[in-house]
This record gives structure tokens, sequence and C-alpha cells, in this order.
């Protein structure tokens, strides 16, 4: 029998980042449930309502491989992720989620041109978007409005500007952020 979501068990880390904490849960196996800018309040408001975070040393274990490639990230060391994943959503959301990872890094793409892709809308991809719980390692920082605007991300649209900016390699926003000049936005 399935289990249901509030007998869902979650293990929980945690790791700083240039613009603040960031948080990540993971299934007992290992596999990614879902990640935020933020502490694990955060966190929490991005899975379903009943799911159990545990935190300690057993969490600590599981989630090492995937903290190491996030530090990685975010230093500027390491462009994409090898991270088994395990998002709860609908087969159109995971479809998105999907595609979100082949766009590669450093690039952007629309919401329209992702949508024309999947023979969707654009207004449909950018729910799917919206929705997406393993931020960074499924990068939603990657879509952009039709205008080429930075639009529509979560955690504001600076720490947006800034991923991508990791990802081009730029040093510009990373500097700001040890200069004082770019506060924890989360």
């Amino acid at each position: 029998m399935k289990s249901s979501s509030s007998e869902r068990t979650l293990l929980v880390g945690k790791l700083a980042t240039p613009v603040g904490p960031f948080a990540v849960a993971c299934e007992p196996t290992g596999a990614v449930a879902a990640t935020a800018f933020g502490d694990v309040a955060a966190l929490s408001r991005r899975l379903e309502p009943g799911v159990k975070l545990i935190e300690g040393s057993e969490a600590d274990r599981a989630l090492a491989p995937v903290i190491a490639q996030l530090e990685a990230f975010f230093s500027g060391r390491r462009r994409d992720f090898e991270v088994e994943m395990a998002p709860k959503g609908s087969a159109f959301q995971l479809r998105v989620w999907q595609a979100l990872r082949e766009i590669p890094a450093g690039e952007t793409r629309s919401y329209g041109e992702l949508a024309k892709g999947l023979g969707s809308s654009a207004r449909a991809v950018g729910r799917a978007n919206a929705t997406n719980p393993i931020c960074v390692i499924v990068p939603c920082h990657r879509v952009i409005g039709a205008s080429g605007d930075l639009t529509g991300f979560a955690f504001g649209v600076e720490i947006k500007q800034w991923l991508l900016e990791i990802e081009r390699g730029e040093d510009v926003r990373r500097n700001r952020v040890e200069q004082g000049e770019l506060l924890a936005l989360v």
C-alpha cells in the first residue's frame, strides 16, 4: 500500500551560500525531494502538508553528496548536478521540470520557447515552473520572460541573476556579495 503524504519522512540538510542559507530535503534513499533558499521553514513551504522533516547525523550522511555538489555550484566550480531526484508533481509538471534540466548552464529560455517544445502554452509552463520544488538543481532560474527580462523567481530576481552569473563564470555578483552590497535576500 502506498503511504500518504502525512506518513512521508524527509531528511533535511542546510548549507551557507553567499546570499544566505539554503536547505535541502531528501528521501531516506538520498533522492532530493525539495530545495529552498532560506531555512527549514522555507523548505517546508515547498512541500505538501504533513511531511515530517528530520535533521541530524542520519540526514547529514544521506545529504553529503548533494550538499557537496551544491557547495561546488555556489562557489562557481560546478555547473550541473548528478543527483537522484524525487519531486512530487503531475505528469505535465514532471515534463516541464525535465525540460528545465535540458537548458544548458548559463543559458536561458523563454516560457514560450519551452512551451513550444512541450506542445503547451507559456502560461501552463510558467505555472509548472513556479511549482518546481527543487530549485537550482532543476534550474527554473534559467527561464525568462518573452522580452528577455528576468521574471518570476520564488526567491527574488536578484538571486536569479546571481545564479545565472555563477553559471556563466561571472564574478561580478560574487564580488558584490563579498563587499557586502548584496545582503541575504531570503
